[in-house]
């Protein structure tokens, strides 16, 4: 194993600790699902800024598919992440070169038409769908959606934070397996511990 990806390993701690101060929040909030929960996980402010997204982008790589040849993600949460990783690949002894797709949540109003944007692989190649929090699994199903109608293989979406809501069950059954870097559990015991 070579000193950059056992350096990257060892940034999982540092992450959950960004995203510990920055993005969890315990409290009533209601969810874009419409539901109520006691956690809030923002990951925009960790992911957004320069050293988060390097860490985020390290550590998502280690959960992408060798034969992957893009990331893709519905846009606005995925879009950082997408980049991100694309961006990091190209260092990476251990991982194919990734580039980045976004999948739009309605087609292009003008022009082509086009649903995903980006430098689009052969039909047939293997996408990976990030995602930043998943909750009911809607908006990643969506993207997987769009990009197996585009042609393209896709059976792993990578997430930072698993609420365990739903999603993986919900994924489960589209023939996907979920892969996370962390699950709300990872939040709740550290909130116990306090």
């Amino acid at each position: 194993m070579d000193e950059k990806r056992i350096g990257v390993l060892g940034m999982r701690d540092e992450l959950l600790k960004m995203l510990r101060e920055k993005s969890y929040r315990k409290g009533e909030f209601k969810l874009s699902s419409g539901e109520i929960s006691e956690h809030y996980i923002n990951c925009k402010p960790v992911i957004l800024s320069p050293e988060g997204l390097k860490i985020t982008s390290y550590s998502m790589l280690e959960y992408i598919e060798s034969d992957s040849v893009s990331v893709a993600g519905l846009t606005l949460g995925a879009d950082p992440l997408v980049c991100g990783v694309s961006l990091v690949s190209l260092e990476s002894a251990w991982c194919t070169t990734q580039s980045a797709l976004i999948v739009r949540k309605q087609a292009k109003g003008h022009g082509t038409g086009v649903w995903i944007e980006g430098p689009l692989p052969p039909e047939g190649s293997k996408v990976t769908v990030l995602e930043d929090v998943v909750t009911t699994g809607g908006s990643s199903l969506k993207a997987v959606e769009k990009l197996r109608d585009a042609g393209y293989v896709v059976e792993t979406i990578v997430a930072i934070i698993d609420r365990q809501e739903g999603g993986k069950e919900a994924m489960e059954k589209s023939g996907i397996t979920l892969k996370s870097l962390f699950t709300i559990e990872d939040f709740v015991k550290e909130d116990q511990n306090e």
